[in-house]
């Protein structure tokens, strides 16, 4: 994932909340979504059997009856954070883990849709009833709004943590797009979709499988919409040459001008797909992400796949800025939501475990079978940076599985203990994302140094703790990373769980 933050601790606002009960846990969602679960007692079942429903709460007003959290839901977000940061910390020194330079699918490449994923799947549980849809909208843009906000603060350019200790961007250079800006986009989206199609007055009595898709055929096709207009695009809209000049004051080639060869259509490689041309046309090639992966492929360095200096017969376009989280690849977005969405609604409409399970793995099979055949094939390639079908259909397969692993493991078989820090990062995601993964609070420790701004405890701790007790730098910093970074965080997360403090937008 990529790292523009700075130092805005203090602009941070909490919620405090009454220290929840066993079956009255706070709660938050990366999109703002706000996912509760509560148990619908059948005939004498055993307590592993116990079915978890989603009551009404969230944009309704209602006020939910004794609710219990779906447990593995803040479990896979948990995880999904702490990808974020171990990809983003340590990424550096093993580049396998880090985005892919182009074409493919590395560990971080599947943050993102994971992301988009849990988003997904928390909208249905939030909006269970709808009595007013006025309401519901109201709610749904202002968090919206929100998400917006912190994304534009933290990945705009106005911040520089944690490596500078300064702040401030210039507007000419200000970047639009983000993580939690395409984050913001599909919860608009895919809620309003909900809110606006759903039966207000929904009972959410148990249904069969195929009944789920035929109850929310307007989802699907507004999924089906997504992918014809994102495809219809990619490969239908002529992209002619292009120009531009480097403008990272922190690149040497600060200053010169280059020109990209291209004139035509269809094609899906750096330079010339369409991706790029609606991002260089709509946003201006300035507010784009100035360190795109694709810096790190072998065309562009002689130190692929790690990052290091421009080959001296590189091609231009490894120069040019790429917006990964832009305008087209963000409307294919959508779709990792939408399947988020769905497997929300399994949660409601089946009642029992392995009815669940066998849906979602089912899905998640397919999903995962139908995109490596698209990138084996040569149809169409993995490739986070477009948001490829391929890519698409892999990464929600995968989060749909990695979803029913942990369901099985905590909702199913109650191994709650093994997960408590990723429980407690899931249940404070927003913090845990901000300080860590946004590198605010490296910066603020970061900004308390001696003699020198790179003689301060964060070096001080990697250098002597971690690097040094290995005699390795790889092993250290990937050692200090989940150590000093998410297990810290996920203690610290648990501390906050045990005071009832939450960060909710």
């Amino acid at each position: 994932m990529h790292k523009l933050t700075g130092p805005v601790a203090s602009l941070t606002a909490f919620r405090l909340l009454p220290r929840p009960s066993p079956l009255n846990l706070g709660y938050f969602a990366v999109a703002g979504a706000q996912e509760m679960a509560e148990i619908k007692v059948q005939a004498a079942p055993r307590d592993h059997e116990l079915p978890l429903v989603m009551p009404d709460a969230g944009a309704s007003g209602d006020k939910p009856r004794k609710p219990k959290r779906v447990a593995s839901l803040d479990i896979f977000r948990g995880l999904t954070v702490a990808l974020m940061i171990l990809v983003d910390d340590a990424g550096g020194e093993w580049p396998m883990i880090g985005h892919a330079p182009w074409n493919g699918c590395n560990l971080a490449d599947f943050v993102m849709p994971f992301f988009l994923f849990i988003v997904g799947m928390a909208i249905p549980l939030a909006l269970k009833r709808i009595p007013d849809r006025f309401a519901a909208t109201k709610k749904v843009i202002l968090r919206t709004l929100k998400l917006l906000f912190w994304g534009l603060l933290l990945q705009g350019g106005y911040s520089h943590a944690p490596d500078k200790l300064s702040y401030g961007v210039d507007m000419k250079m200000i970047r639009w797009c983000g993580i939690l800006q395409r984050i913001a986009l599909a919860y608009l989206v895919v809620a309003l979709v909900e809110i606006f199609t759903k039966n207000p007055q929904e009972n959410y009595e148990s249904s069969s499988s195929f009944s789920i898709f035929r109850k929310y055929c307007w989802h699907w096709l507004f999924g089906a919409c997504v992918v014809t207009v994102y495809l219809a695009i990619l490969y239908g809209i002529y992209v002619p040459d292009w120009q531009f000049t480097v403008q990272d004051r922190d690149n040497p080639n600060y200053g010169k001008f280059f020109r990209v060869t291209c004139g035509m259509r269809g094609n899906l490689d750096p330079p010339c797909n369409a991706v790029g041309y609606v991002d260089r046309e709509v946003l201006g090639i300035n507010h784009m992400y100035q360190h795109p992966a694709w810096k790190r492929s072998k065309d562009c360095t002689v130190n692929s796949p790690y990052e290091g200096l421009i080959r001296n017969d590189a091609p231009a376009w490894c120069y040019a800025p790429f917006e990964p989280e832009g305008i087209l690849s963000s409307i294919s977005a959508i779709l990792s939501a939408i399947i988020g969405v769905h497997c929300g609604h399994v949660l409601l409409h089946l009642e029992n475990h392995s009815t669940r399970l066998k849906h979602w793995v089912l899905m998640g099979l397919s999903l995962l079978i139908l995109g490596i055949i698209l990138h084996f094939t040569h149809a169409i390639p993995f490739n986070k940076q477009l948001y490829t079908l391929s890519y698409v259909c892999v990464t929600a397969g995968a989060a749909a599985l990695v979803f029913s692993a942990f369901y099985v493991l905590v909702d199913v078989w109650g191994l709650h203990l093994p997960f408590l820090p990723l429980k407690w990062i899931g249940m404070n995601a927003m913090l845990v994302y901000v300080m860590a993964a946004e590198g605010i609070f490296a910066a603020f420790i970061n900004g308390w140094y001696y003699d020198d701004p790179r003689n301060n405890l964060v070096h001080w701790i990697q250098k002597h703790v971690f690097i040094g007790v290995w005699h390795s730098k790889r092993v250290g910093i990937l050692l200090y990373v989940i150590f000093a970074e998410i297990l810290f965080w996920g203690v610290v997360a648990g501390l906050l769980h045990w005071l009832g403090i939450y960060w909710k937008l």
